[in-house]
């Protein structure tokens, strides 16, 4: 089963330096139908504007995964870490017991990331941070795993969850097939270009809800850049 969330239909906010958008219901008046699918619960779509930020703030018990789309993102943290996250490069956070930190624009055009928040497969455990490059060119094609809680998917950060998240580049009229299997629920979204998912037109920006099938056919109908989460 395929239930698409087209762009249009997702809730947002502007907040002047934030323009965002909301793949899943962020409060109670939000889209219904966009509940969580498995232990995904947040897919933010952010736009932050240049001098823009998120002043230091708290999570805990939270996987959360950016995926840096545009720009340069800068971190700190009550760990002491400190980053500079490049487009292309993900950056994980297992708040734990708690975490205190700060993101915001360091580069000097718009910073555009997606923001993945995962139930944790446990509460507690002690907070970690950690980023990584993934070139694009290795995504040329194919789906690479990004981020993952399983075993046996190496090169990828790690996250405290029963997920998995993917990334790929298409060129137009290039396909790829991804095995899912009928147990488990997956969330795709198109970073760009347009897309035929099992015959479906998606179209830029837009996210996908899958669940109850073994596989996916992902066929590029102009040169796209995809993001999956694979959820247990």
């Amino acid at each position: 089963m395929l239930t698409h969330r087209r762009w249009e239909s997702l809730d947002g906010a502007e907040h002047g330096w934030l323009s965002a958008k909301y793949h899943f219901a962020v409060s109670a008046d939000g889209n219904p139908a966009h509940g969580a699918v498995g232990p995904l619960i947040v897919w933010n779509d952010d736009e932050i504007a240049v001098g823009g930020g998120f002043p230091m703030h708290g999570h805990r018990d939270m996987e959360i995964i950016t995926y840096v789309r545009q720009g340069l993102l800068g971190h700190r943290d009550t760990l002491g870490s400190e980053g500079a996250i490049h487009a292309g490069d993900v950056q994980v956070m297992s708040a734990g017991t708690g975490i205190r930190h700060a993101e915001f624009n360091r580069g000097d055009v718009p910073l555009k990331l997606y923001q993945i928040w995962l139930l944790p497969r446990e509460a507690g455990g002690e907070p970690a941070w950690d980023s990584k490059p993934f070139p694009k060119r290795d995504r040329s094609g194919h789906f690479v795993v990004l981020a993952s809680g399983f075993a046996g998917d190496e090169g990828a950060l790690p996250v405290r969850a029963d997920a998995r998240v993917l990334g790929a580049l298409l060129k137009a009229g290039e396909s790829v097939r991804q095995e899912l299997g009928r147990a488990r629920h997956a969330y795709l979204v198109v970073a760009s270009g347009r897309i035929e998912l099992n015959g479906e037109p998606i179209g830029p920006l837009d996210g996908v809800a899958i669940t109850n099938v073994d596989a996916v056919q992902i066929s590029a109908l102009e040169d796209s850049e995809l993001v999956m989460t694979d959820l247990g």
